[in-house]
């Protein structure tokens, strides 16, 4: 659809777009976009088209919601029927501000109404009768919205109006950014600093009592003297860096992590430097794929160091598995998501030249920093545990079920999905409900809380782990952290049941499949969180004893 062309403060009164006849077809299309919601979004000098409404809560105040909406469902009064009615007219509100040193103007607000409207024609249907110079009075006096059904004349209208405002160009993106209530960040934040200081609390008594005690008496004890029989974490110094089952698996993965932490970490940053702007349409989603391009120096690095030290050997296939792992099972259930949404038509389906040229940069810049980082990982010096490692391996004691792997990865997920659930909230509303988030500093104080959270509560579980004489931690750490993707998976569920209303399969199935994308980065990157907490803590406690 196609509107004429309207120049700076001259208002237009009703306008006539186009007429159209709809064939057995297309109510039910546009019936399905009403019970999906779909919403209509334009552009203006950089600034989408939104919707005035009010803030939840009571609250007199309004904002911004993107685009709006096809139609709506309503019934006539007295009737039991739903009906299916179109917005046909559309009002628009330019928001203007006037310098007055050189009496030019400046777009700051792009605003509209939609109205459904049965416009009628003259007796030969030459001329549309309900359409002329008084816009206000067409809306205030039809009483009869237009319908979806077979056979019907659906006539689309516009008009143009502008009004002057005190708010200066440079700052005409914050009535559209200000969407969200304060209140419910700070109570996020405060959520999270609760968590935080206390399982700060708890590490912090760990050790500084238990820790340093047991160290203490440790290095005290005479090598002779065999009455004293170590017991508890002290007794696996010598299973402790035993490698794991699949130690490359994990090599690849904490690799893998590492490469999306810094692609979050340097989003987050340039976002808080105002890098990214709202007004550059697509920044965001250009700098996160840039960026996570460019770590595959360091997720090459890091993973071969780990390997090494794992005294893995075969470095090339460590190397390739790290560049392919994780983004090929993502990009495959990308691939075939897009392709769903080719098959239906779908403007927001990514273009194969889009999709080509994002493999063709994978594979041309992601790729190579993996095998450079990588050679440069193995070039280094493996690194030397700070115990030695026994050649039988010790028999772990039975432990209680509250020490069982599968219950204590389940719990330890819990905290770090709780100091992000509310931004979480956000910022899924912001994607699934058309609405803006741009309050970058809420949100990186949130990543900030989630690493400590992470950190902490690997860091206590691990430490119950070993006090049970079990040495099995390397996976443990990154599973225990990664967990708390299943809640923010199980999360999004409950999401789309209690604030969706999507029908139709196709789209039901894109939200489970981009959900699980995000959760599926979402464990890499907690896992890979917990685990390098978790090596540094054993590394630390077990370089601290004195043993021959």
């Amino acid at each position: 659809m196609e509107i004429a062309d309207f120049h700076m403060q001259e208002e237009l009164p009703c306008q006539v777009v186009c007429r159209i006849v709809l064939d057995a077809k297309s109510p039910k299309s546009f019936k399905d976009m009403i019970d999906d919601e779909y919403r209509v979004n334009m552009i203006l000098d950089n600034l989408p088209v939104a919707v005035l409404r009010r803030r939840l809560y009571g609250s007199q105040s309004t904002v911004y919601q993107h685009g709006f909406r096809v139609g709506f469902k309503g019934r006539y009064a007295g009737s039991k029927d739903e009906l299916y009615f179109l917005n046909n007219h559309l009002s628009f509100r330019v928001i203007y501000h006037k310098n007055p040193d050189n009496n030019s103007a400046r777009i700051v607000g792009f605003e509209v109404t939609p109205h459904s409207i049965k416009h009628e024609f003259t007796e030969w249907g030459s001329q549309i009768t309900t359409c002329n110079n008084d816009t206000k009075n067409i809306i205030r006096g039809s009483t009869i919205p237009q319908i979806v059904d077979t056979h019907t004349d659906v006539v689309y209208t516009y008009d143009v109006t502008f009004k002057e405002s005190d708010i200066e160009w440079a700052s005409r993106w914050d009535a559209y950014l200000l969407m969200n209530d304060d209140q419910l960040h700070w109570f996020s934040i405060k959520n999270s600093l609760i968590v935080v200081l206390f399982l700060s609390g708890m590490l912090a008594m760990i050790i500084m009592r238990t820790l340093h005690k047991d160290i203490s008496n440790f290095n005290q004890l005479d090598p002779q003297d065999e009455s004293e029989e170590e017991t508890g974490w002290k007794v696996v110094h010598g299973d402790v860096f035993r490698p794991p089952v699949n130690s490359r698996l994990l090599s690849v993965y904490v690799g893998a992590g590492v490469q999306i932490f810094g692609m979050t970490l340097t989003t987050l940053i340039f976002a808080l430097l105002g890098f990214l702007s709202p007004s550059n349409r697509g920044g965001l989603m250009t700098a996160m794929v840039l960026s996570w391009f460019f770590m595959g120096l360091i997720a090459g690095f890091s993973s071969a160091r780990l390997y090494k030290a794992l005294k893995g050997t075969e470095w090339k296939e460590n190397t390739y598995k790290t560049s392919f792992m994780f983004p090929g099972i993502s990009f495959a259930i990308f691939f075939v998501l897009d392709a769903l949404m080719w098959r239906q038509g779908s403007s927001g389906a990514v273009p194969f030249g889009t999709m080509f040229v994002l493999v063709c940069l994978w594979l041309g810049i992601s790729v190579p920093l993996v095998f450079v980082g990588s050679y440069l990982g193995f070039k280094k010096p493996v690194i030397e545990d700070p115990v030695k490692t026994n050649k039988i391996p010790r028999q772990v004691p039975k432990q209680p079920w509250y020490l069982k792997p599968i219950f204590l990865m389940l719990v330890g997920g819990i905290l770090p999905f709780w100091v992000i659930f509310i931004e979480f909230f956000f910022v899924l509303t912001s994607i699934w409900l058309n609405q803006f988030y741009y309050i970058v500093g809420y949100l990186f104080i949130a990543f900030v809380m989630l690493i400590i959270t992470c950190m902490e509560i690997t860091i206590i579980l691990c430490y119950f782990h070993l006090r049970g004489e079990d040495y099995n931690w390397w996976w443990r750490a990154y599973l225990t952290a990664g967990s708390s993707a299943l809640y923010l998976f199980l999360y999004s569920v409950f999401y789309f049941f209690i604030k969706l209303d999507i029908t139709k399969f196709v789209s039901c199935l894109l939200y489970f499949g981009y959900m699980l994308i995000a959760s599926y980065a979402f464990f890499v990157l907690t896992g890979t969180i917990g685990f390098y907490a978790c090596l540094w803590f054993v590394w630390e406690i077990y370089s601290s004893l004195k043993i021959d």
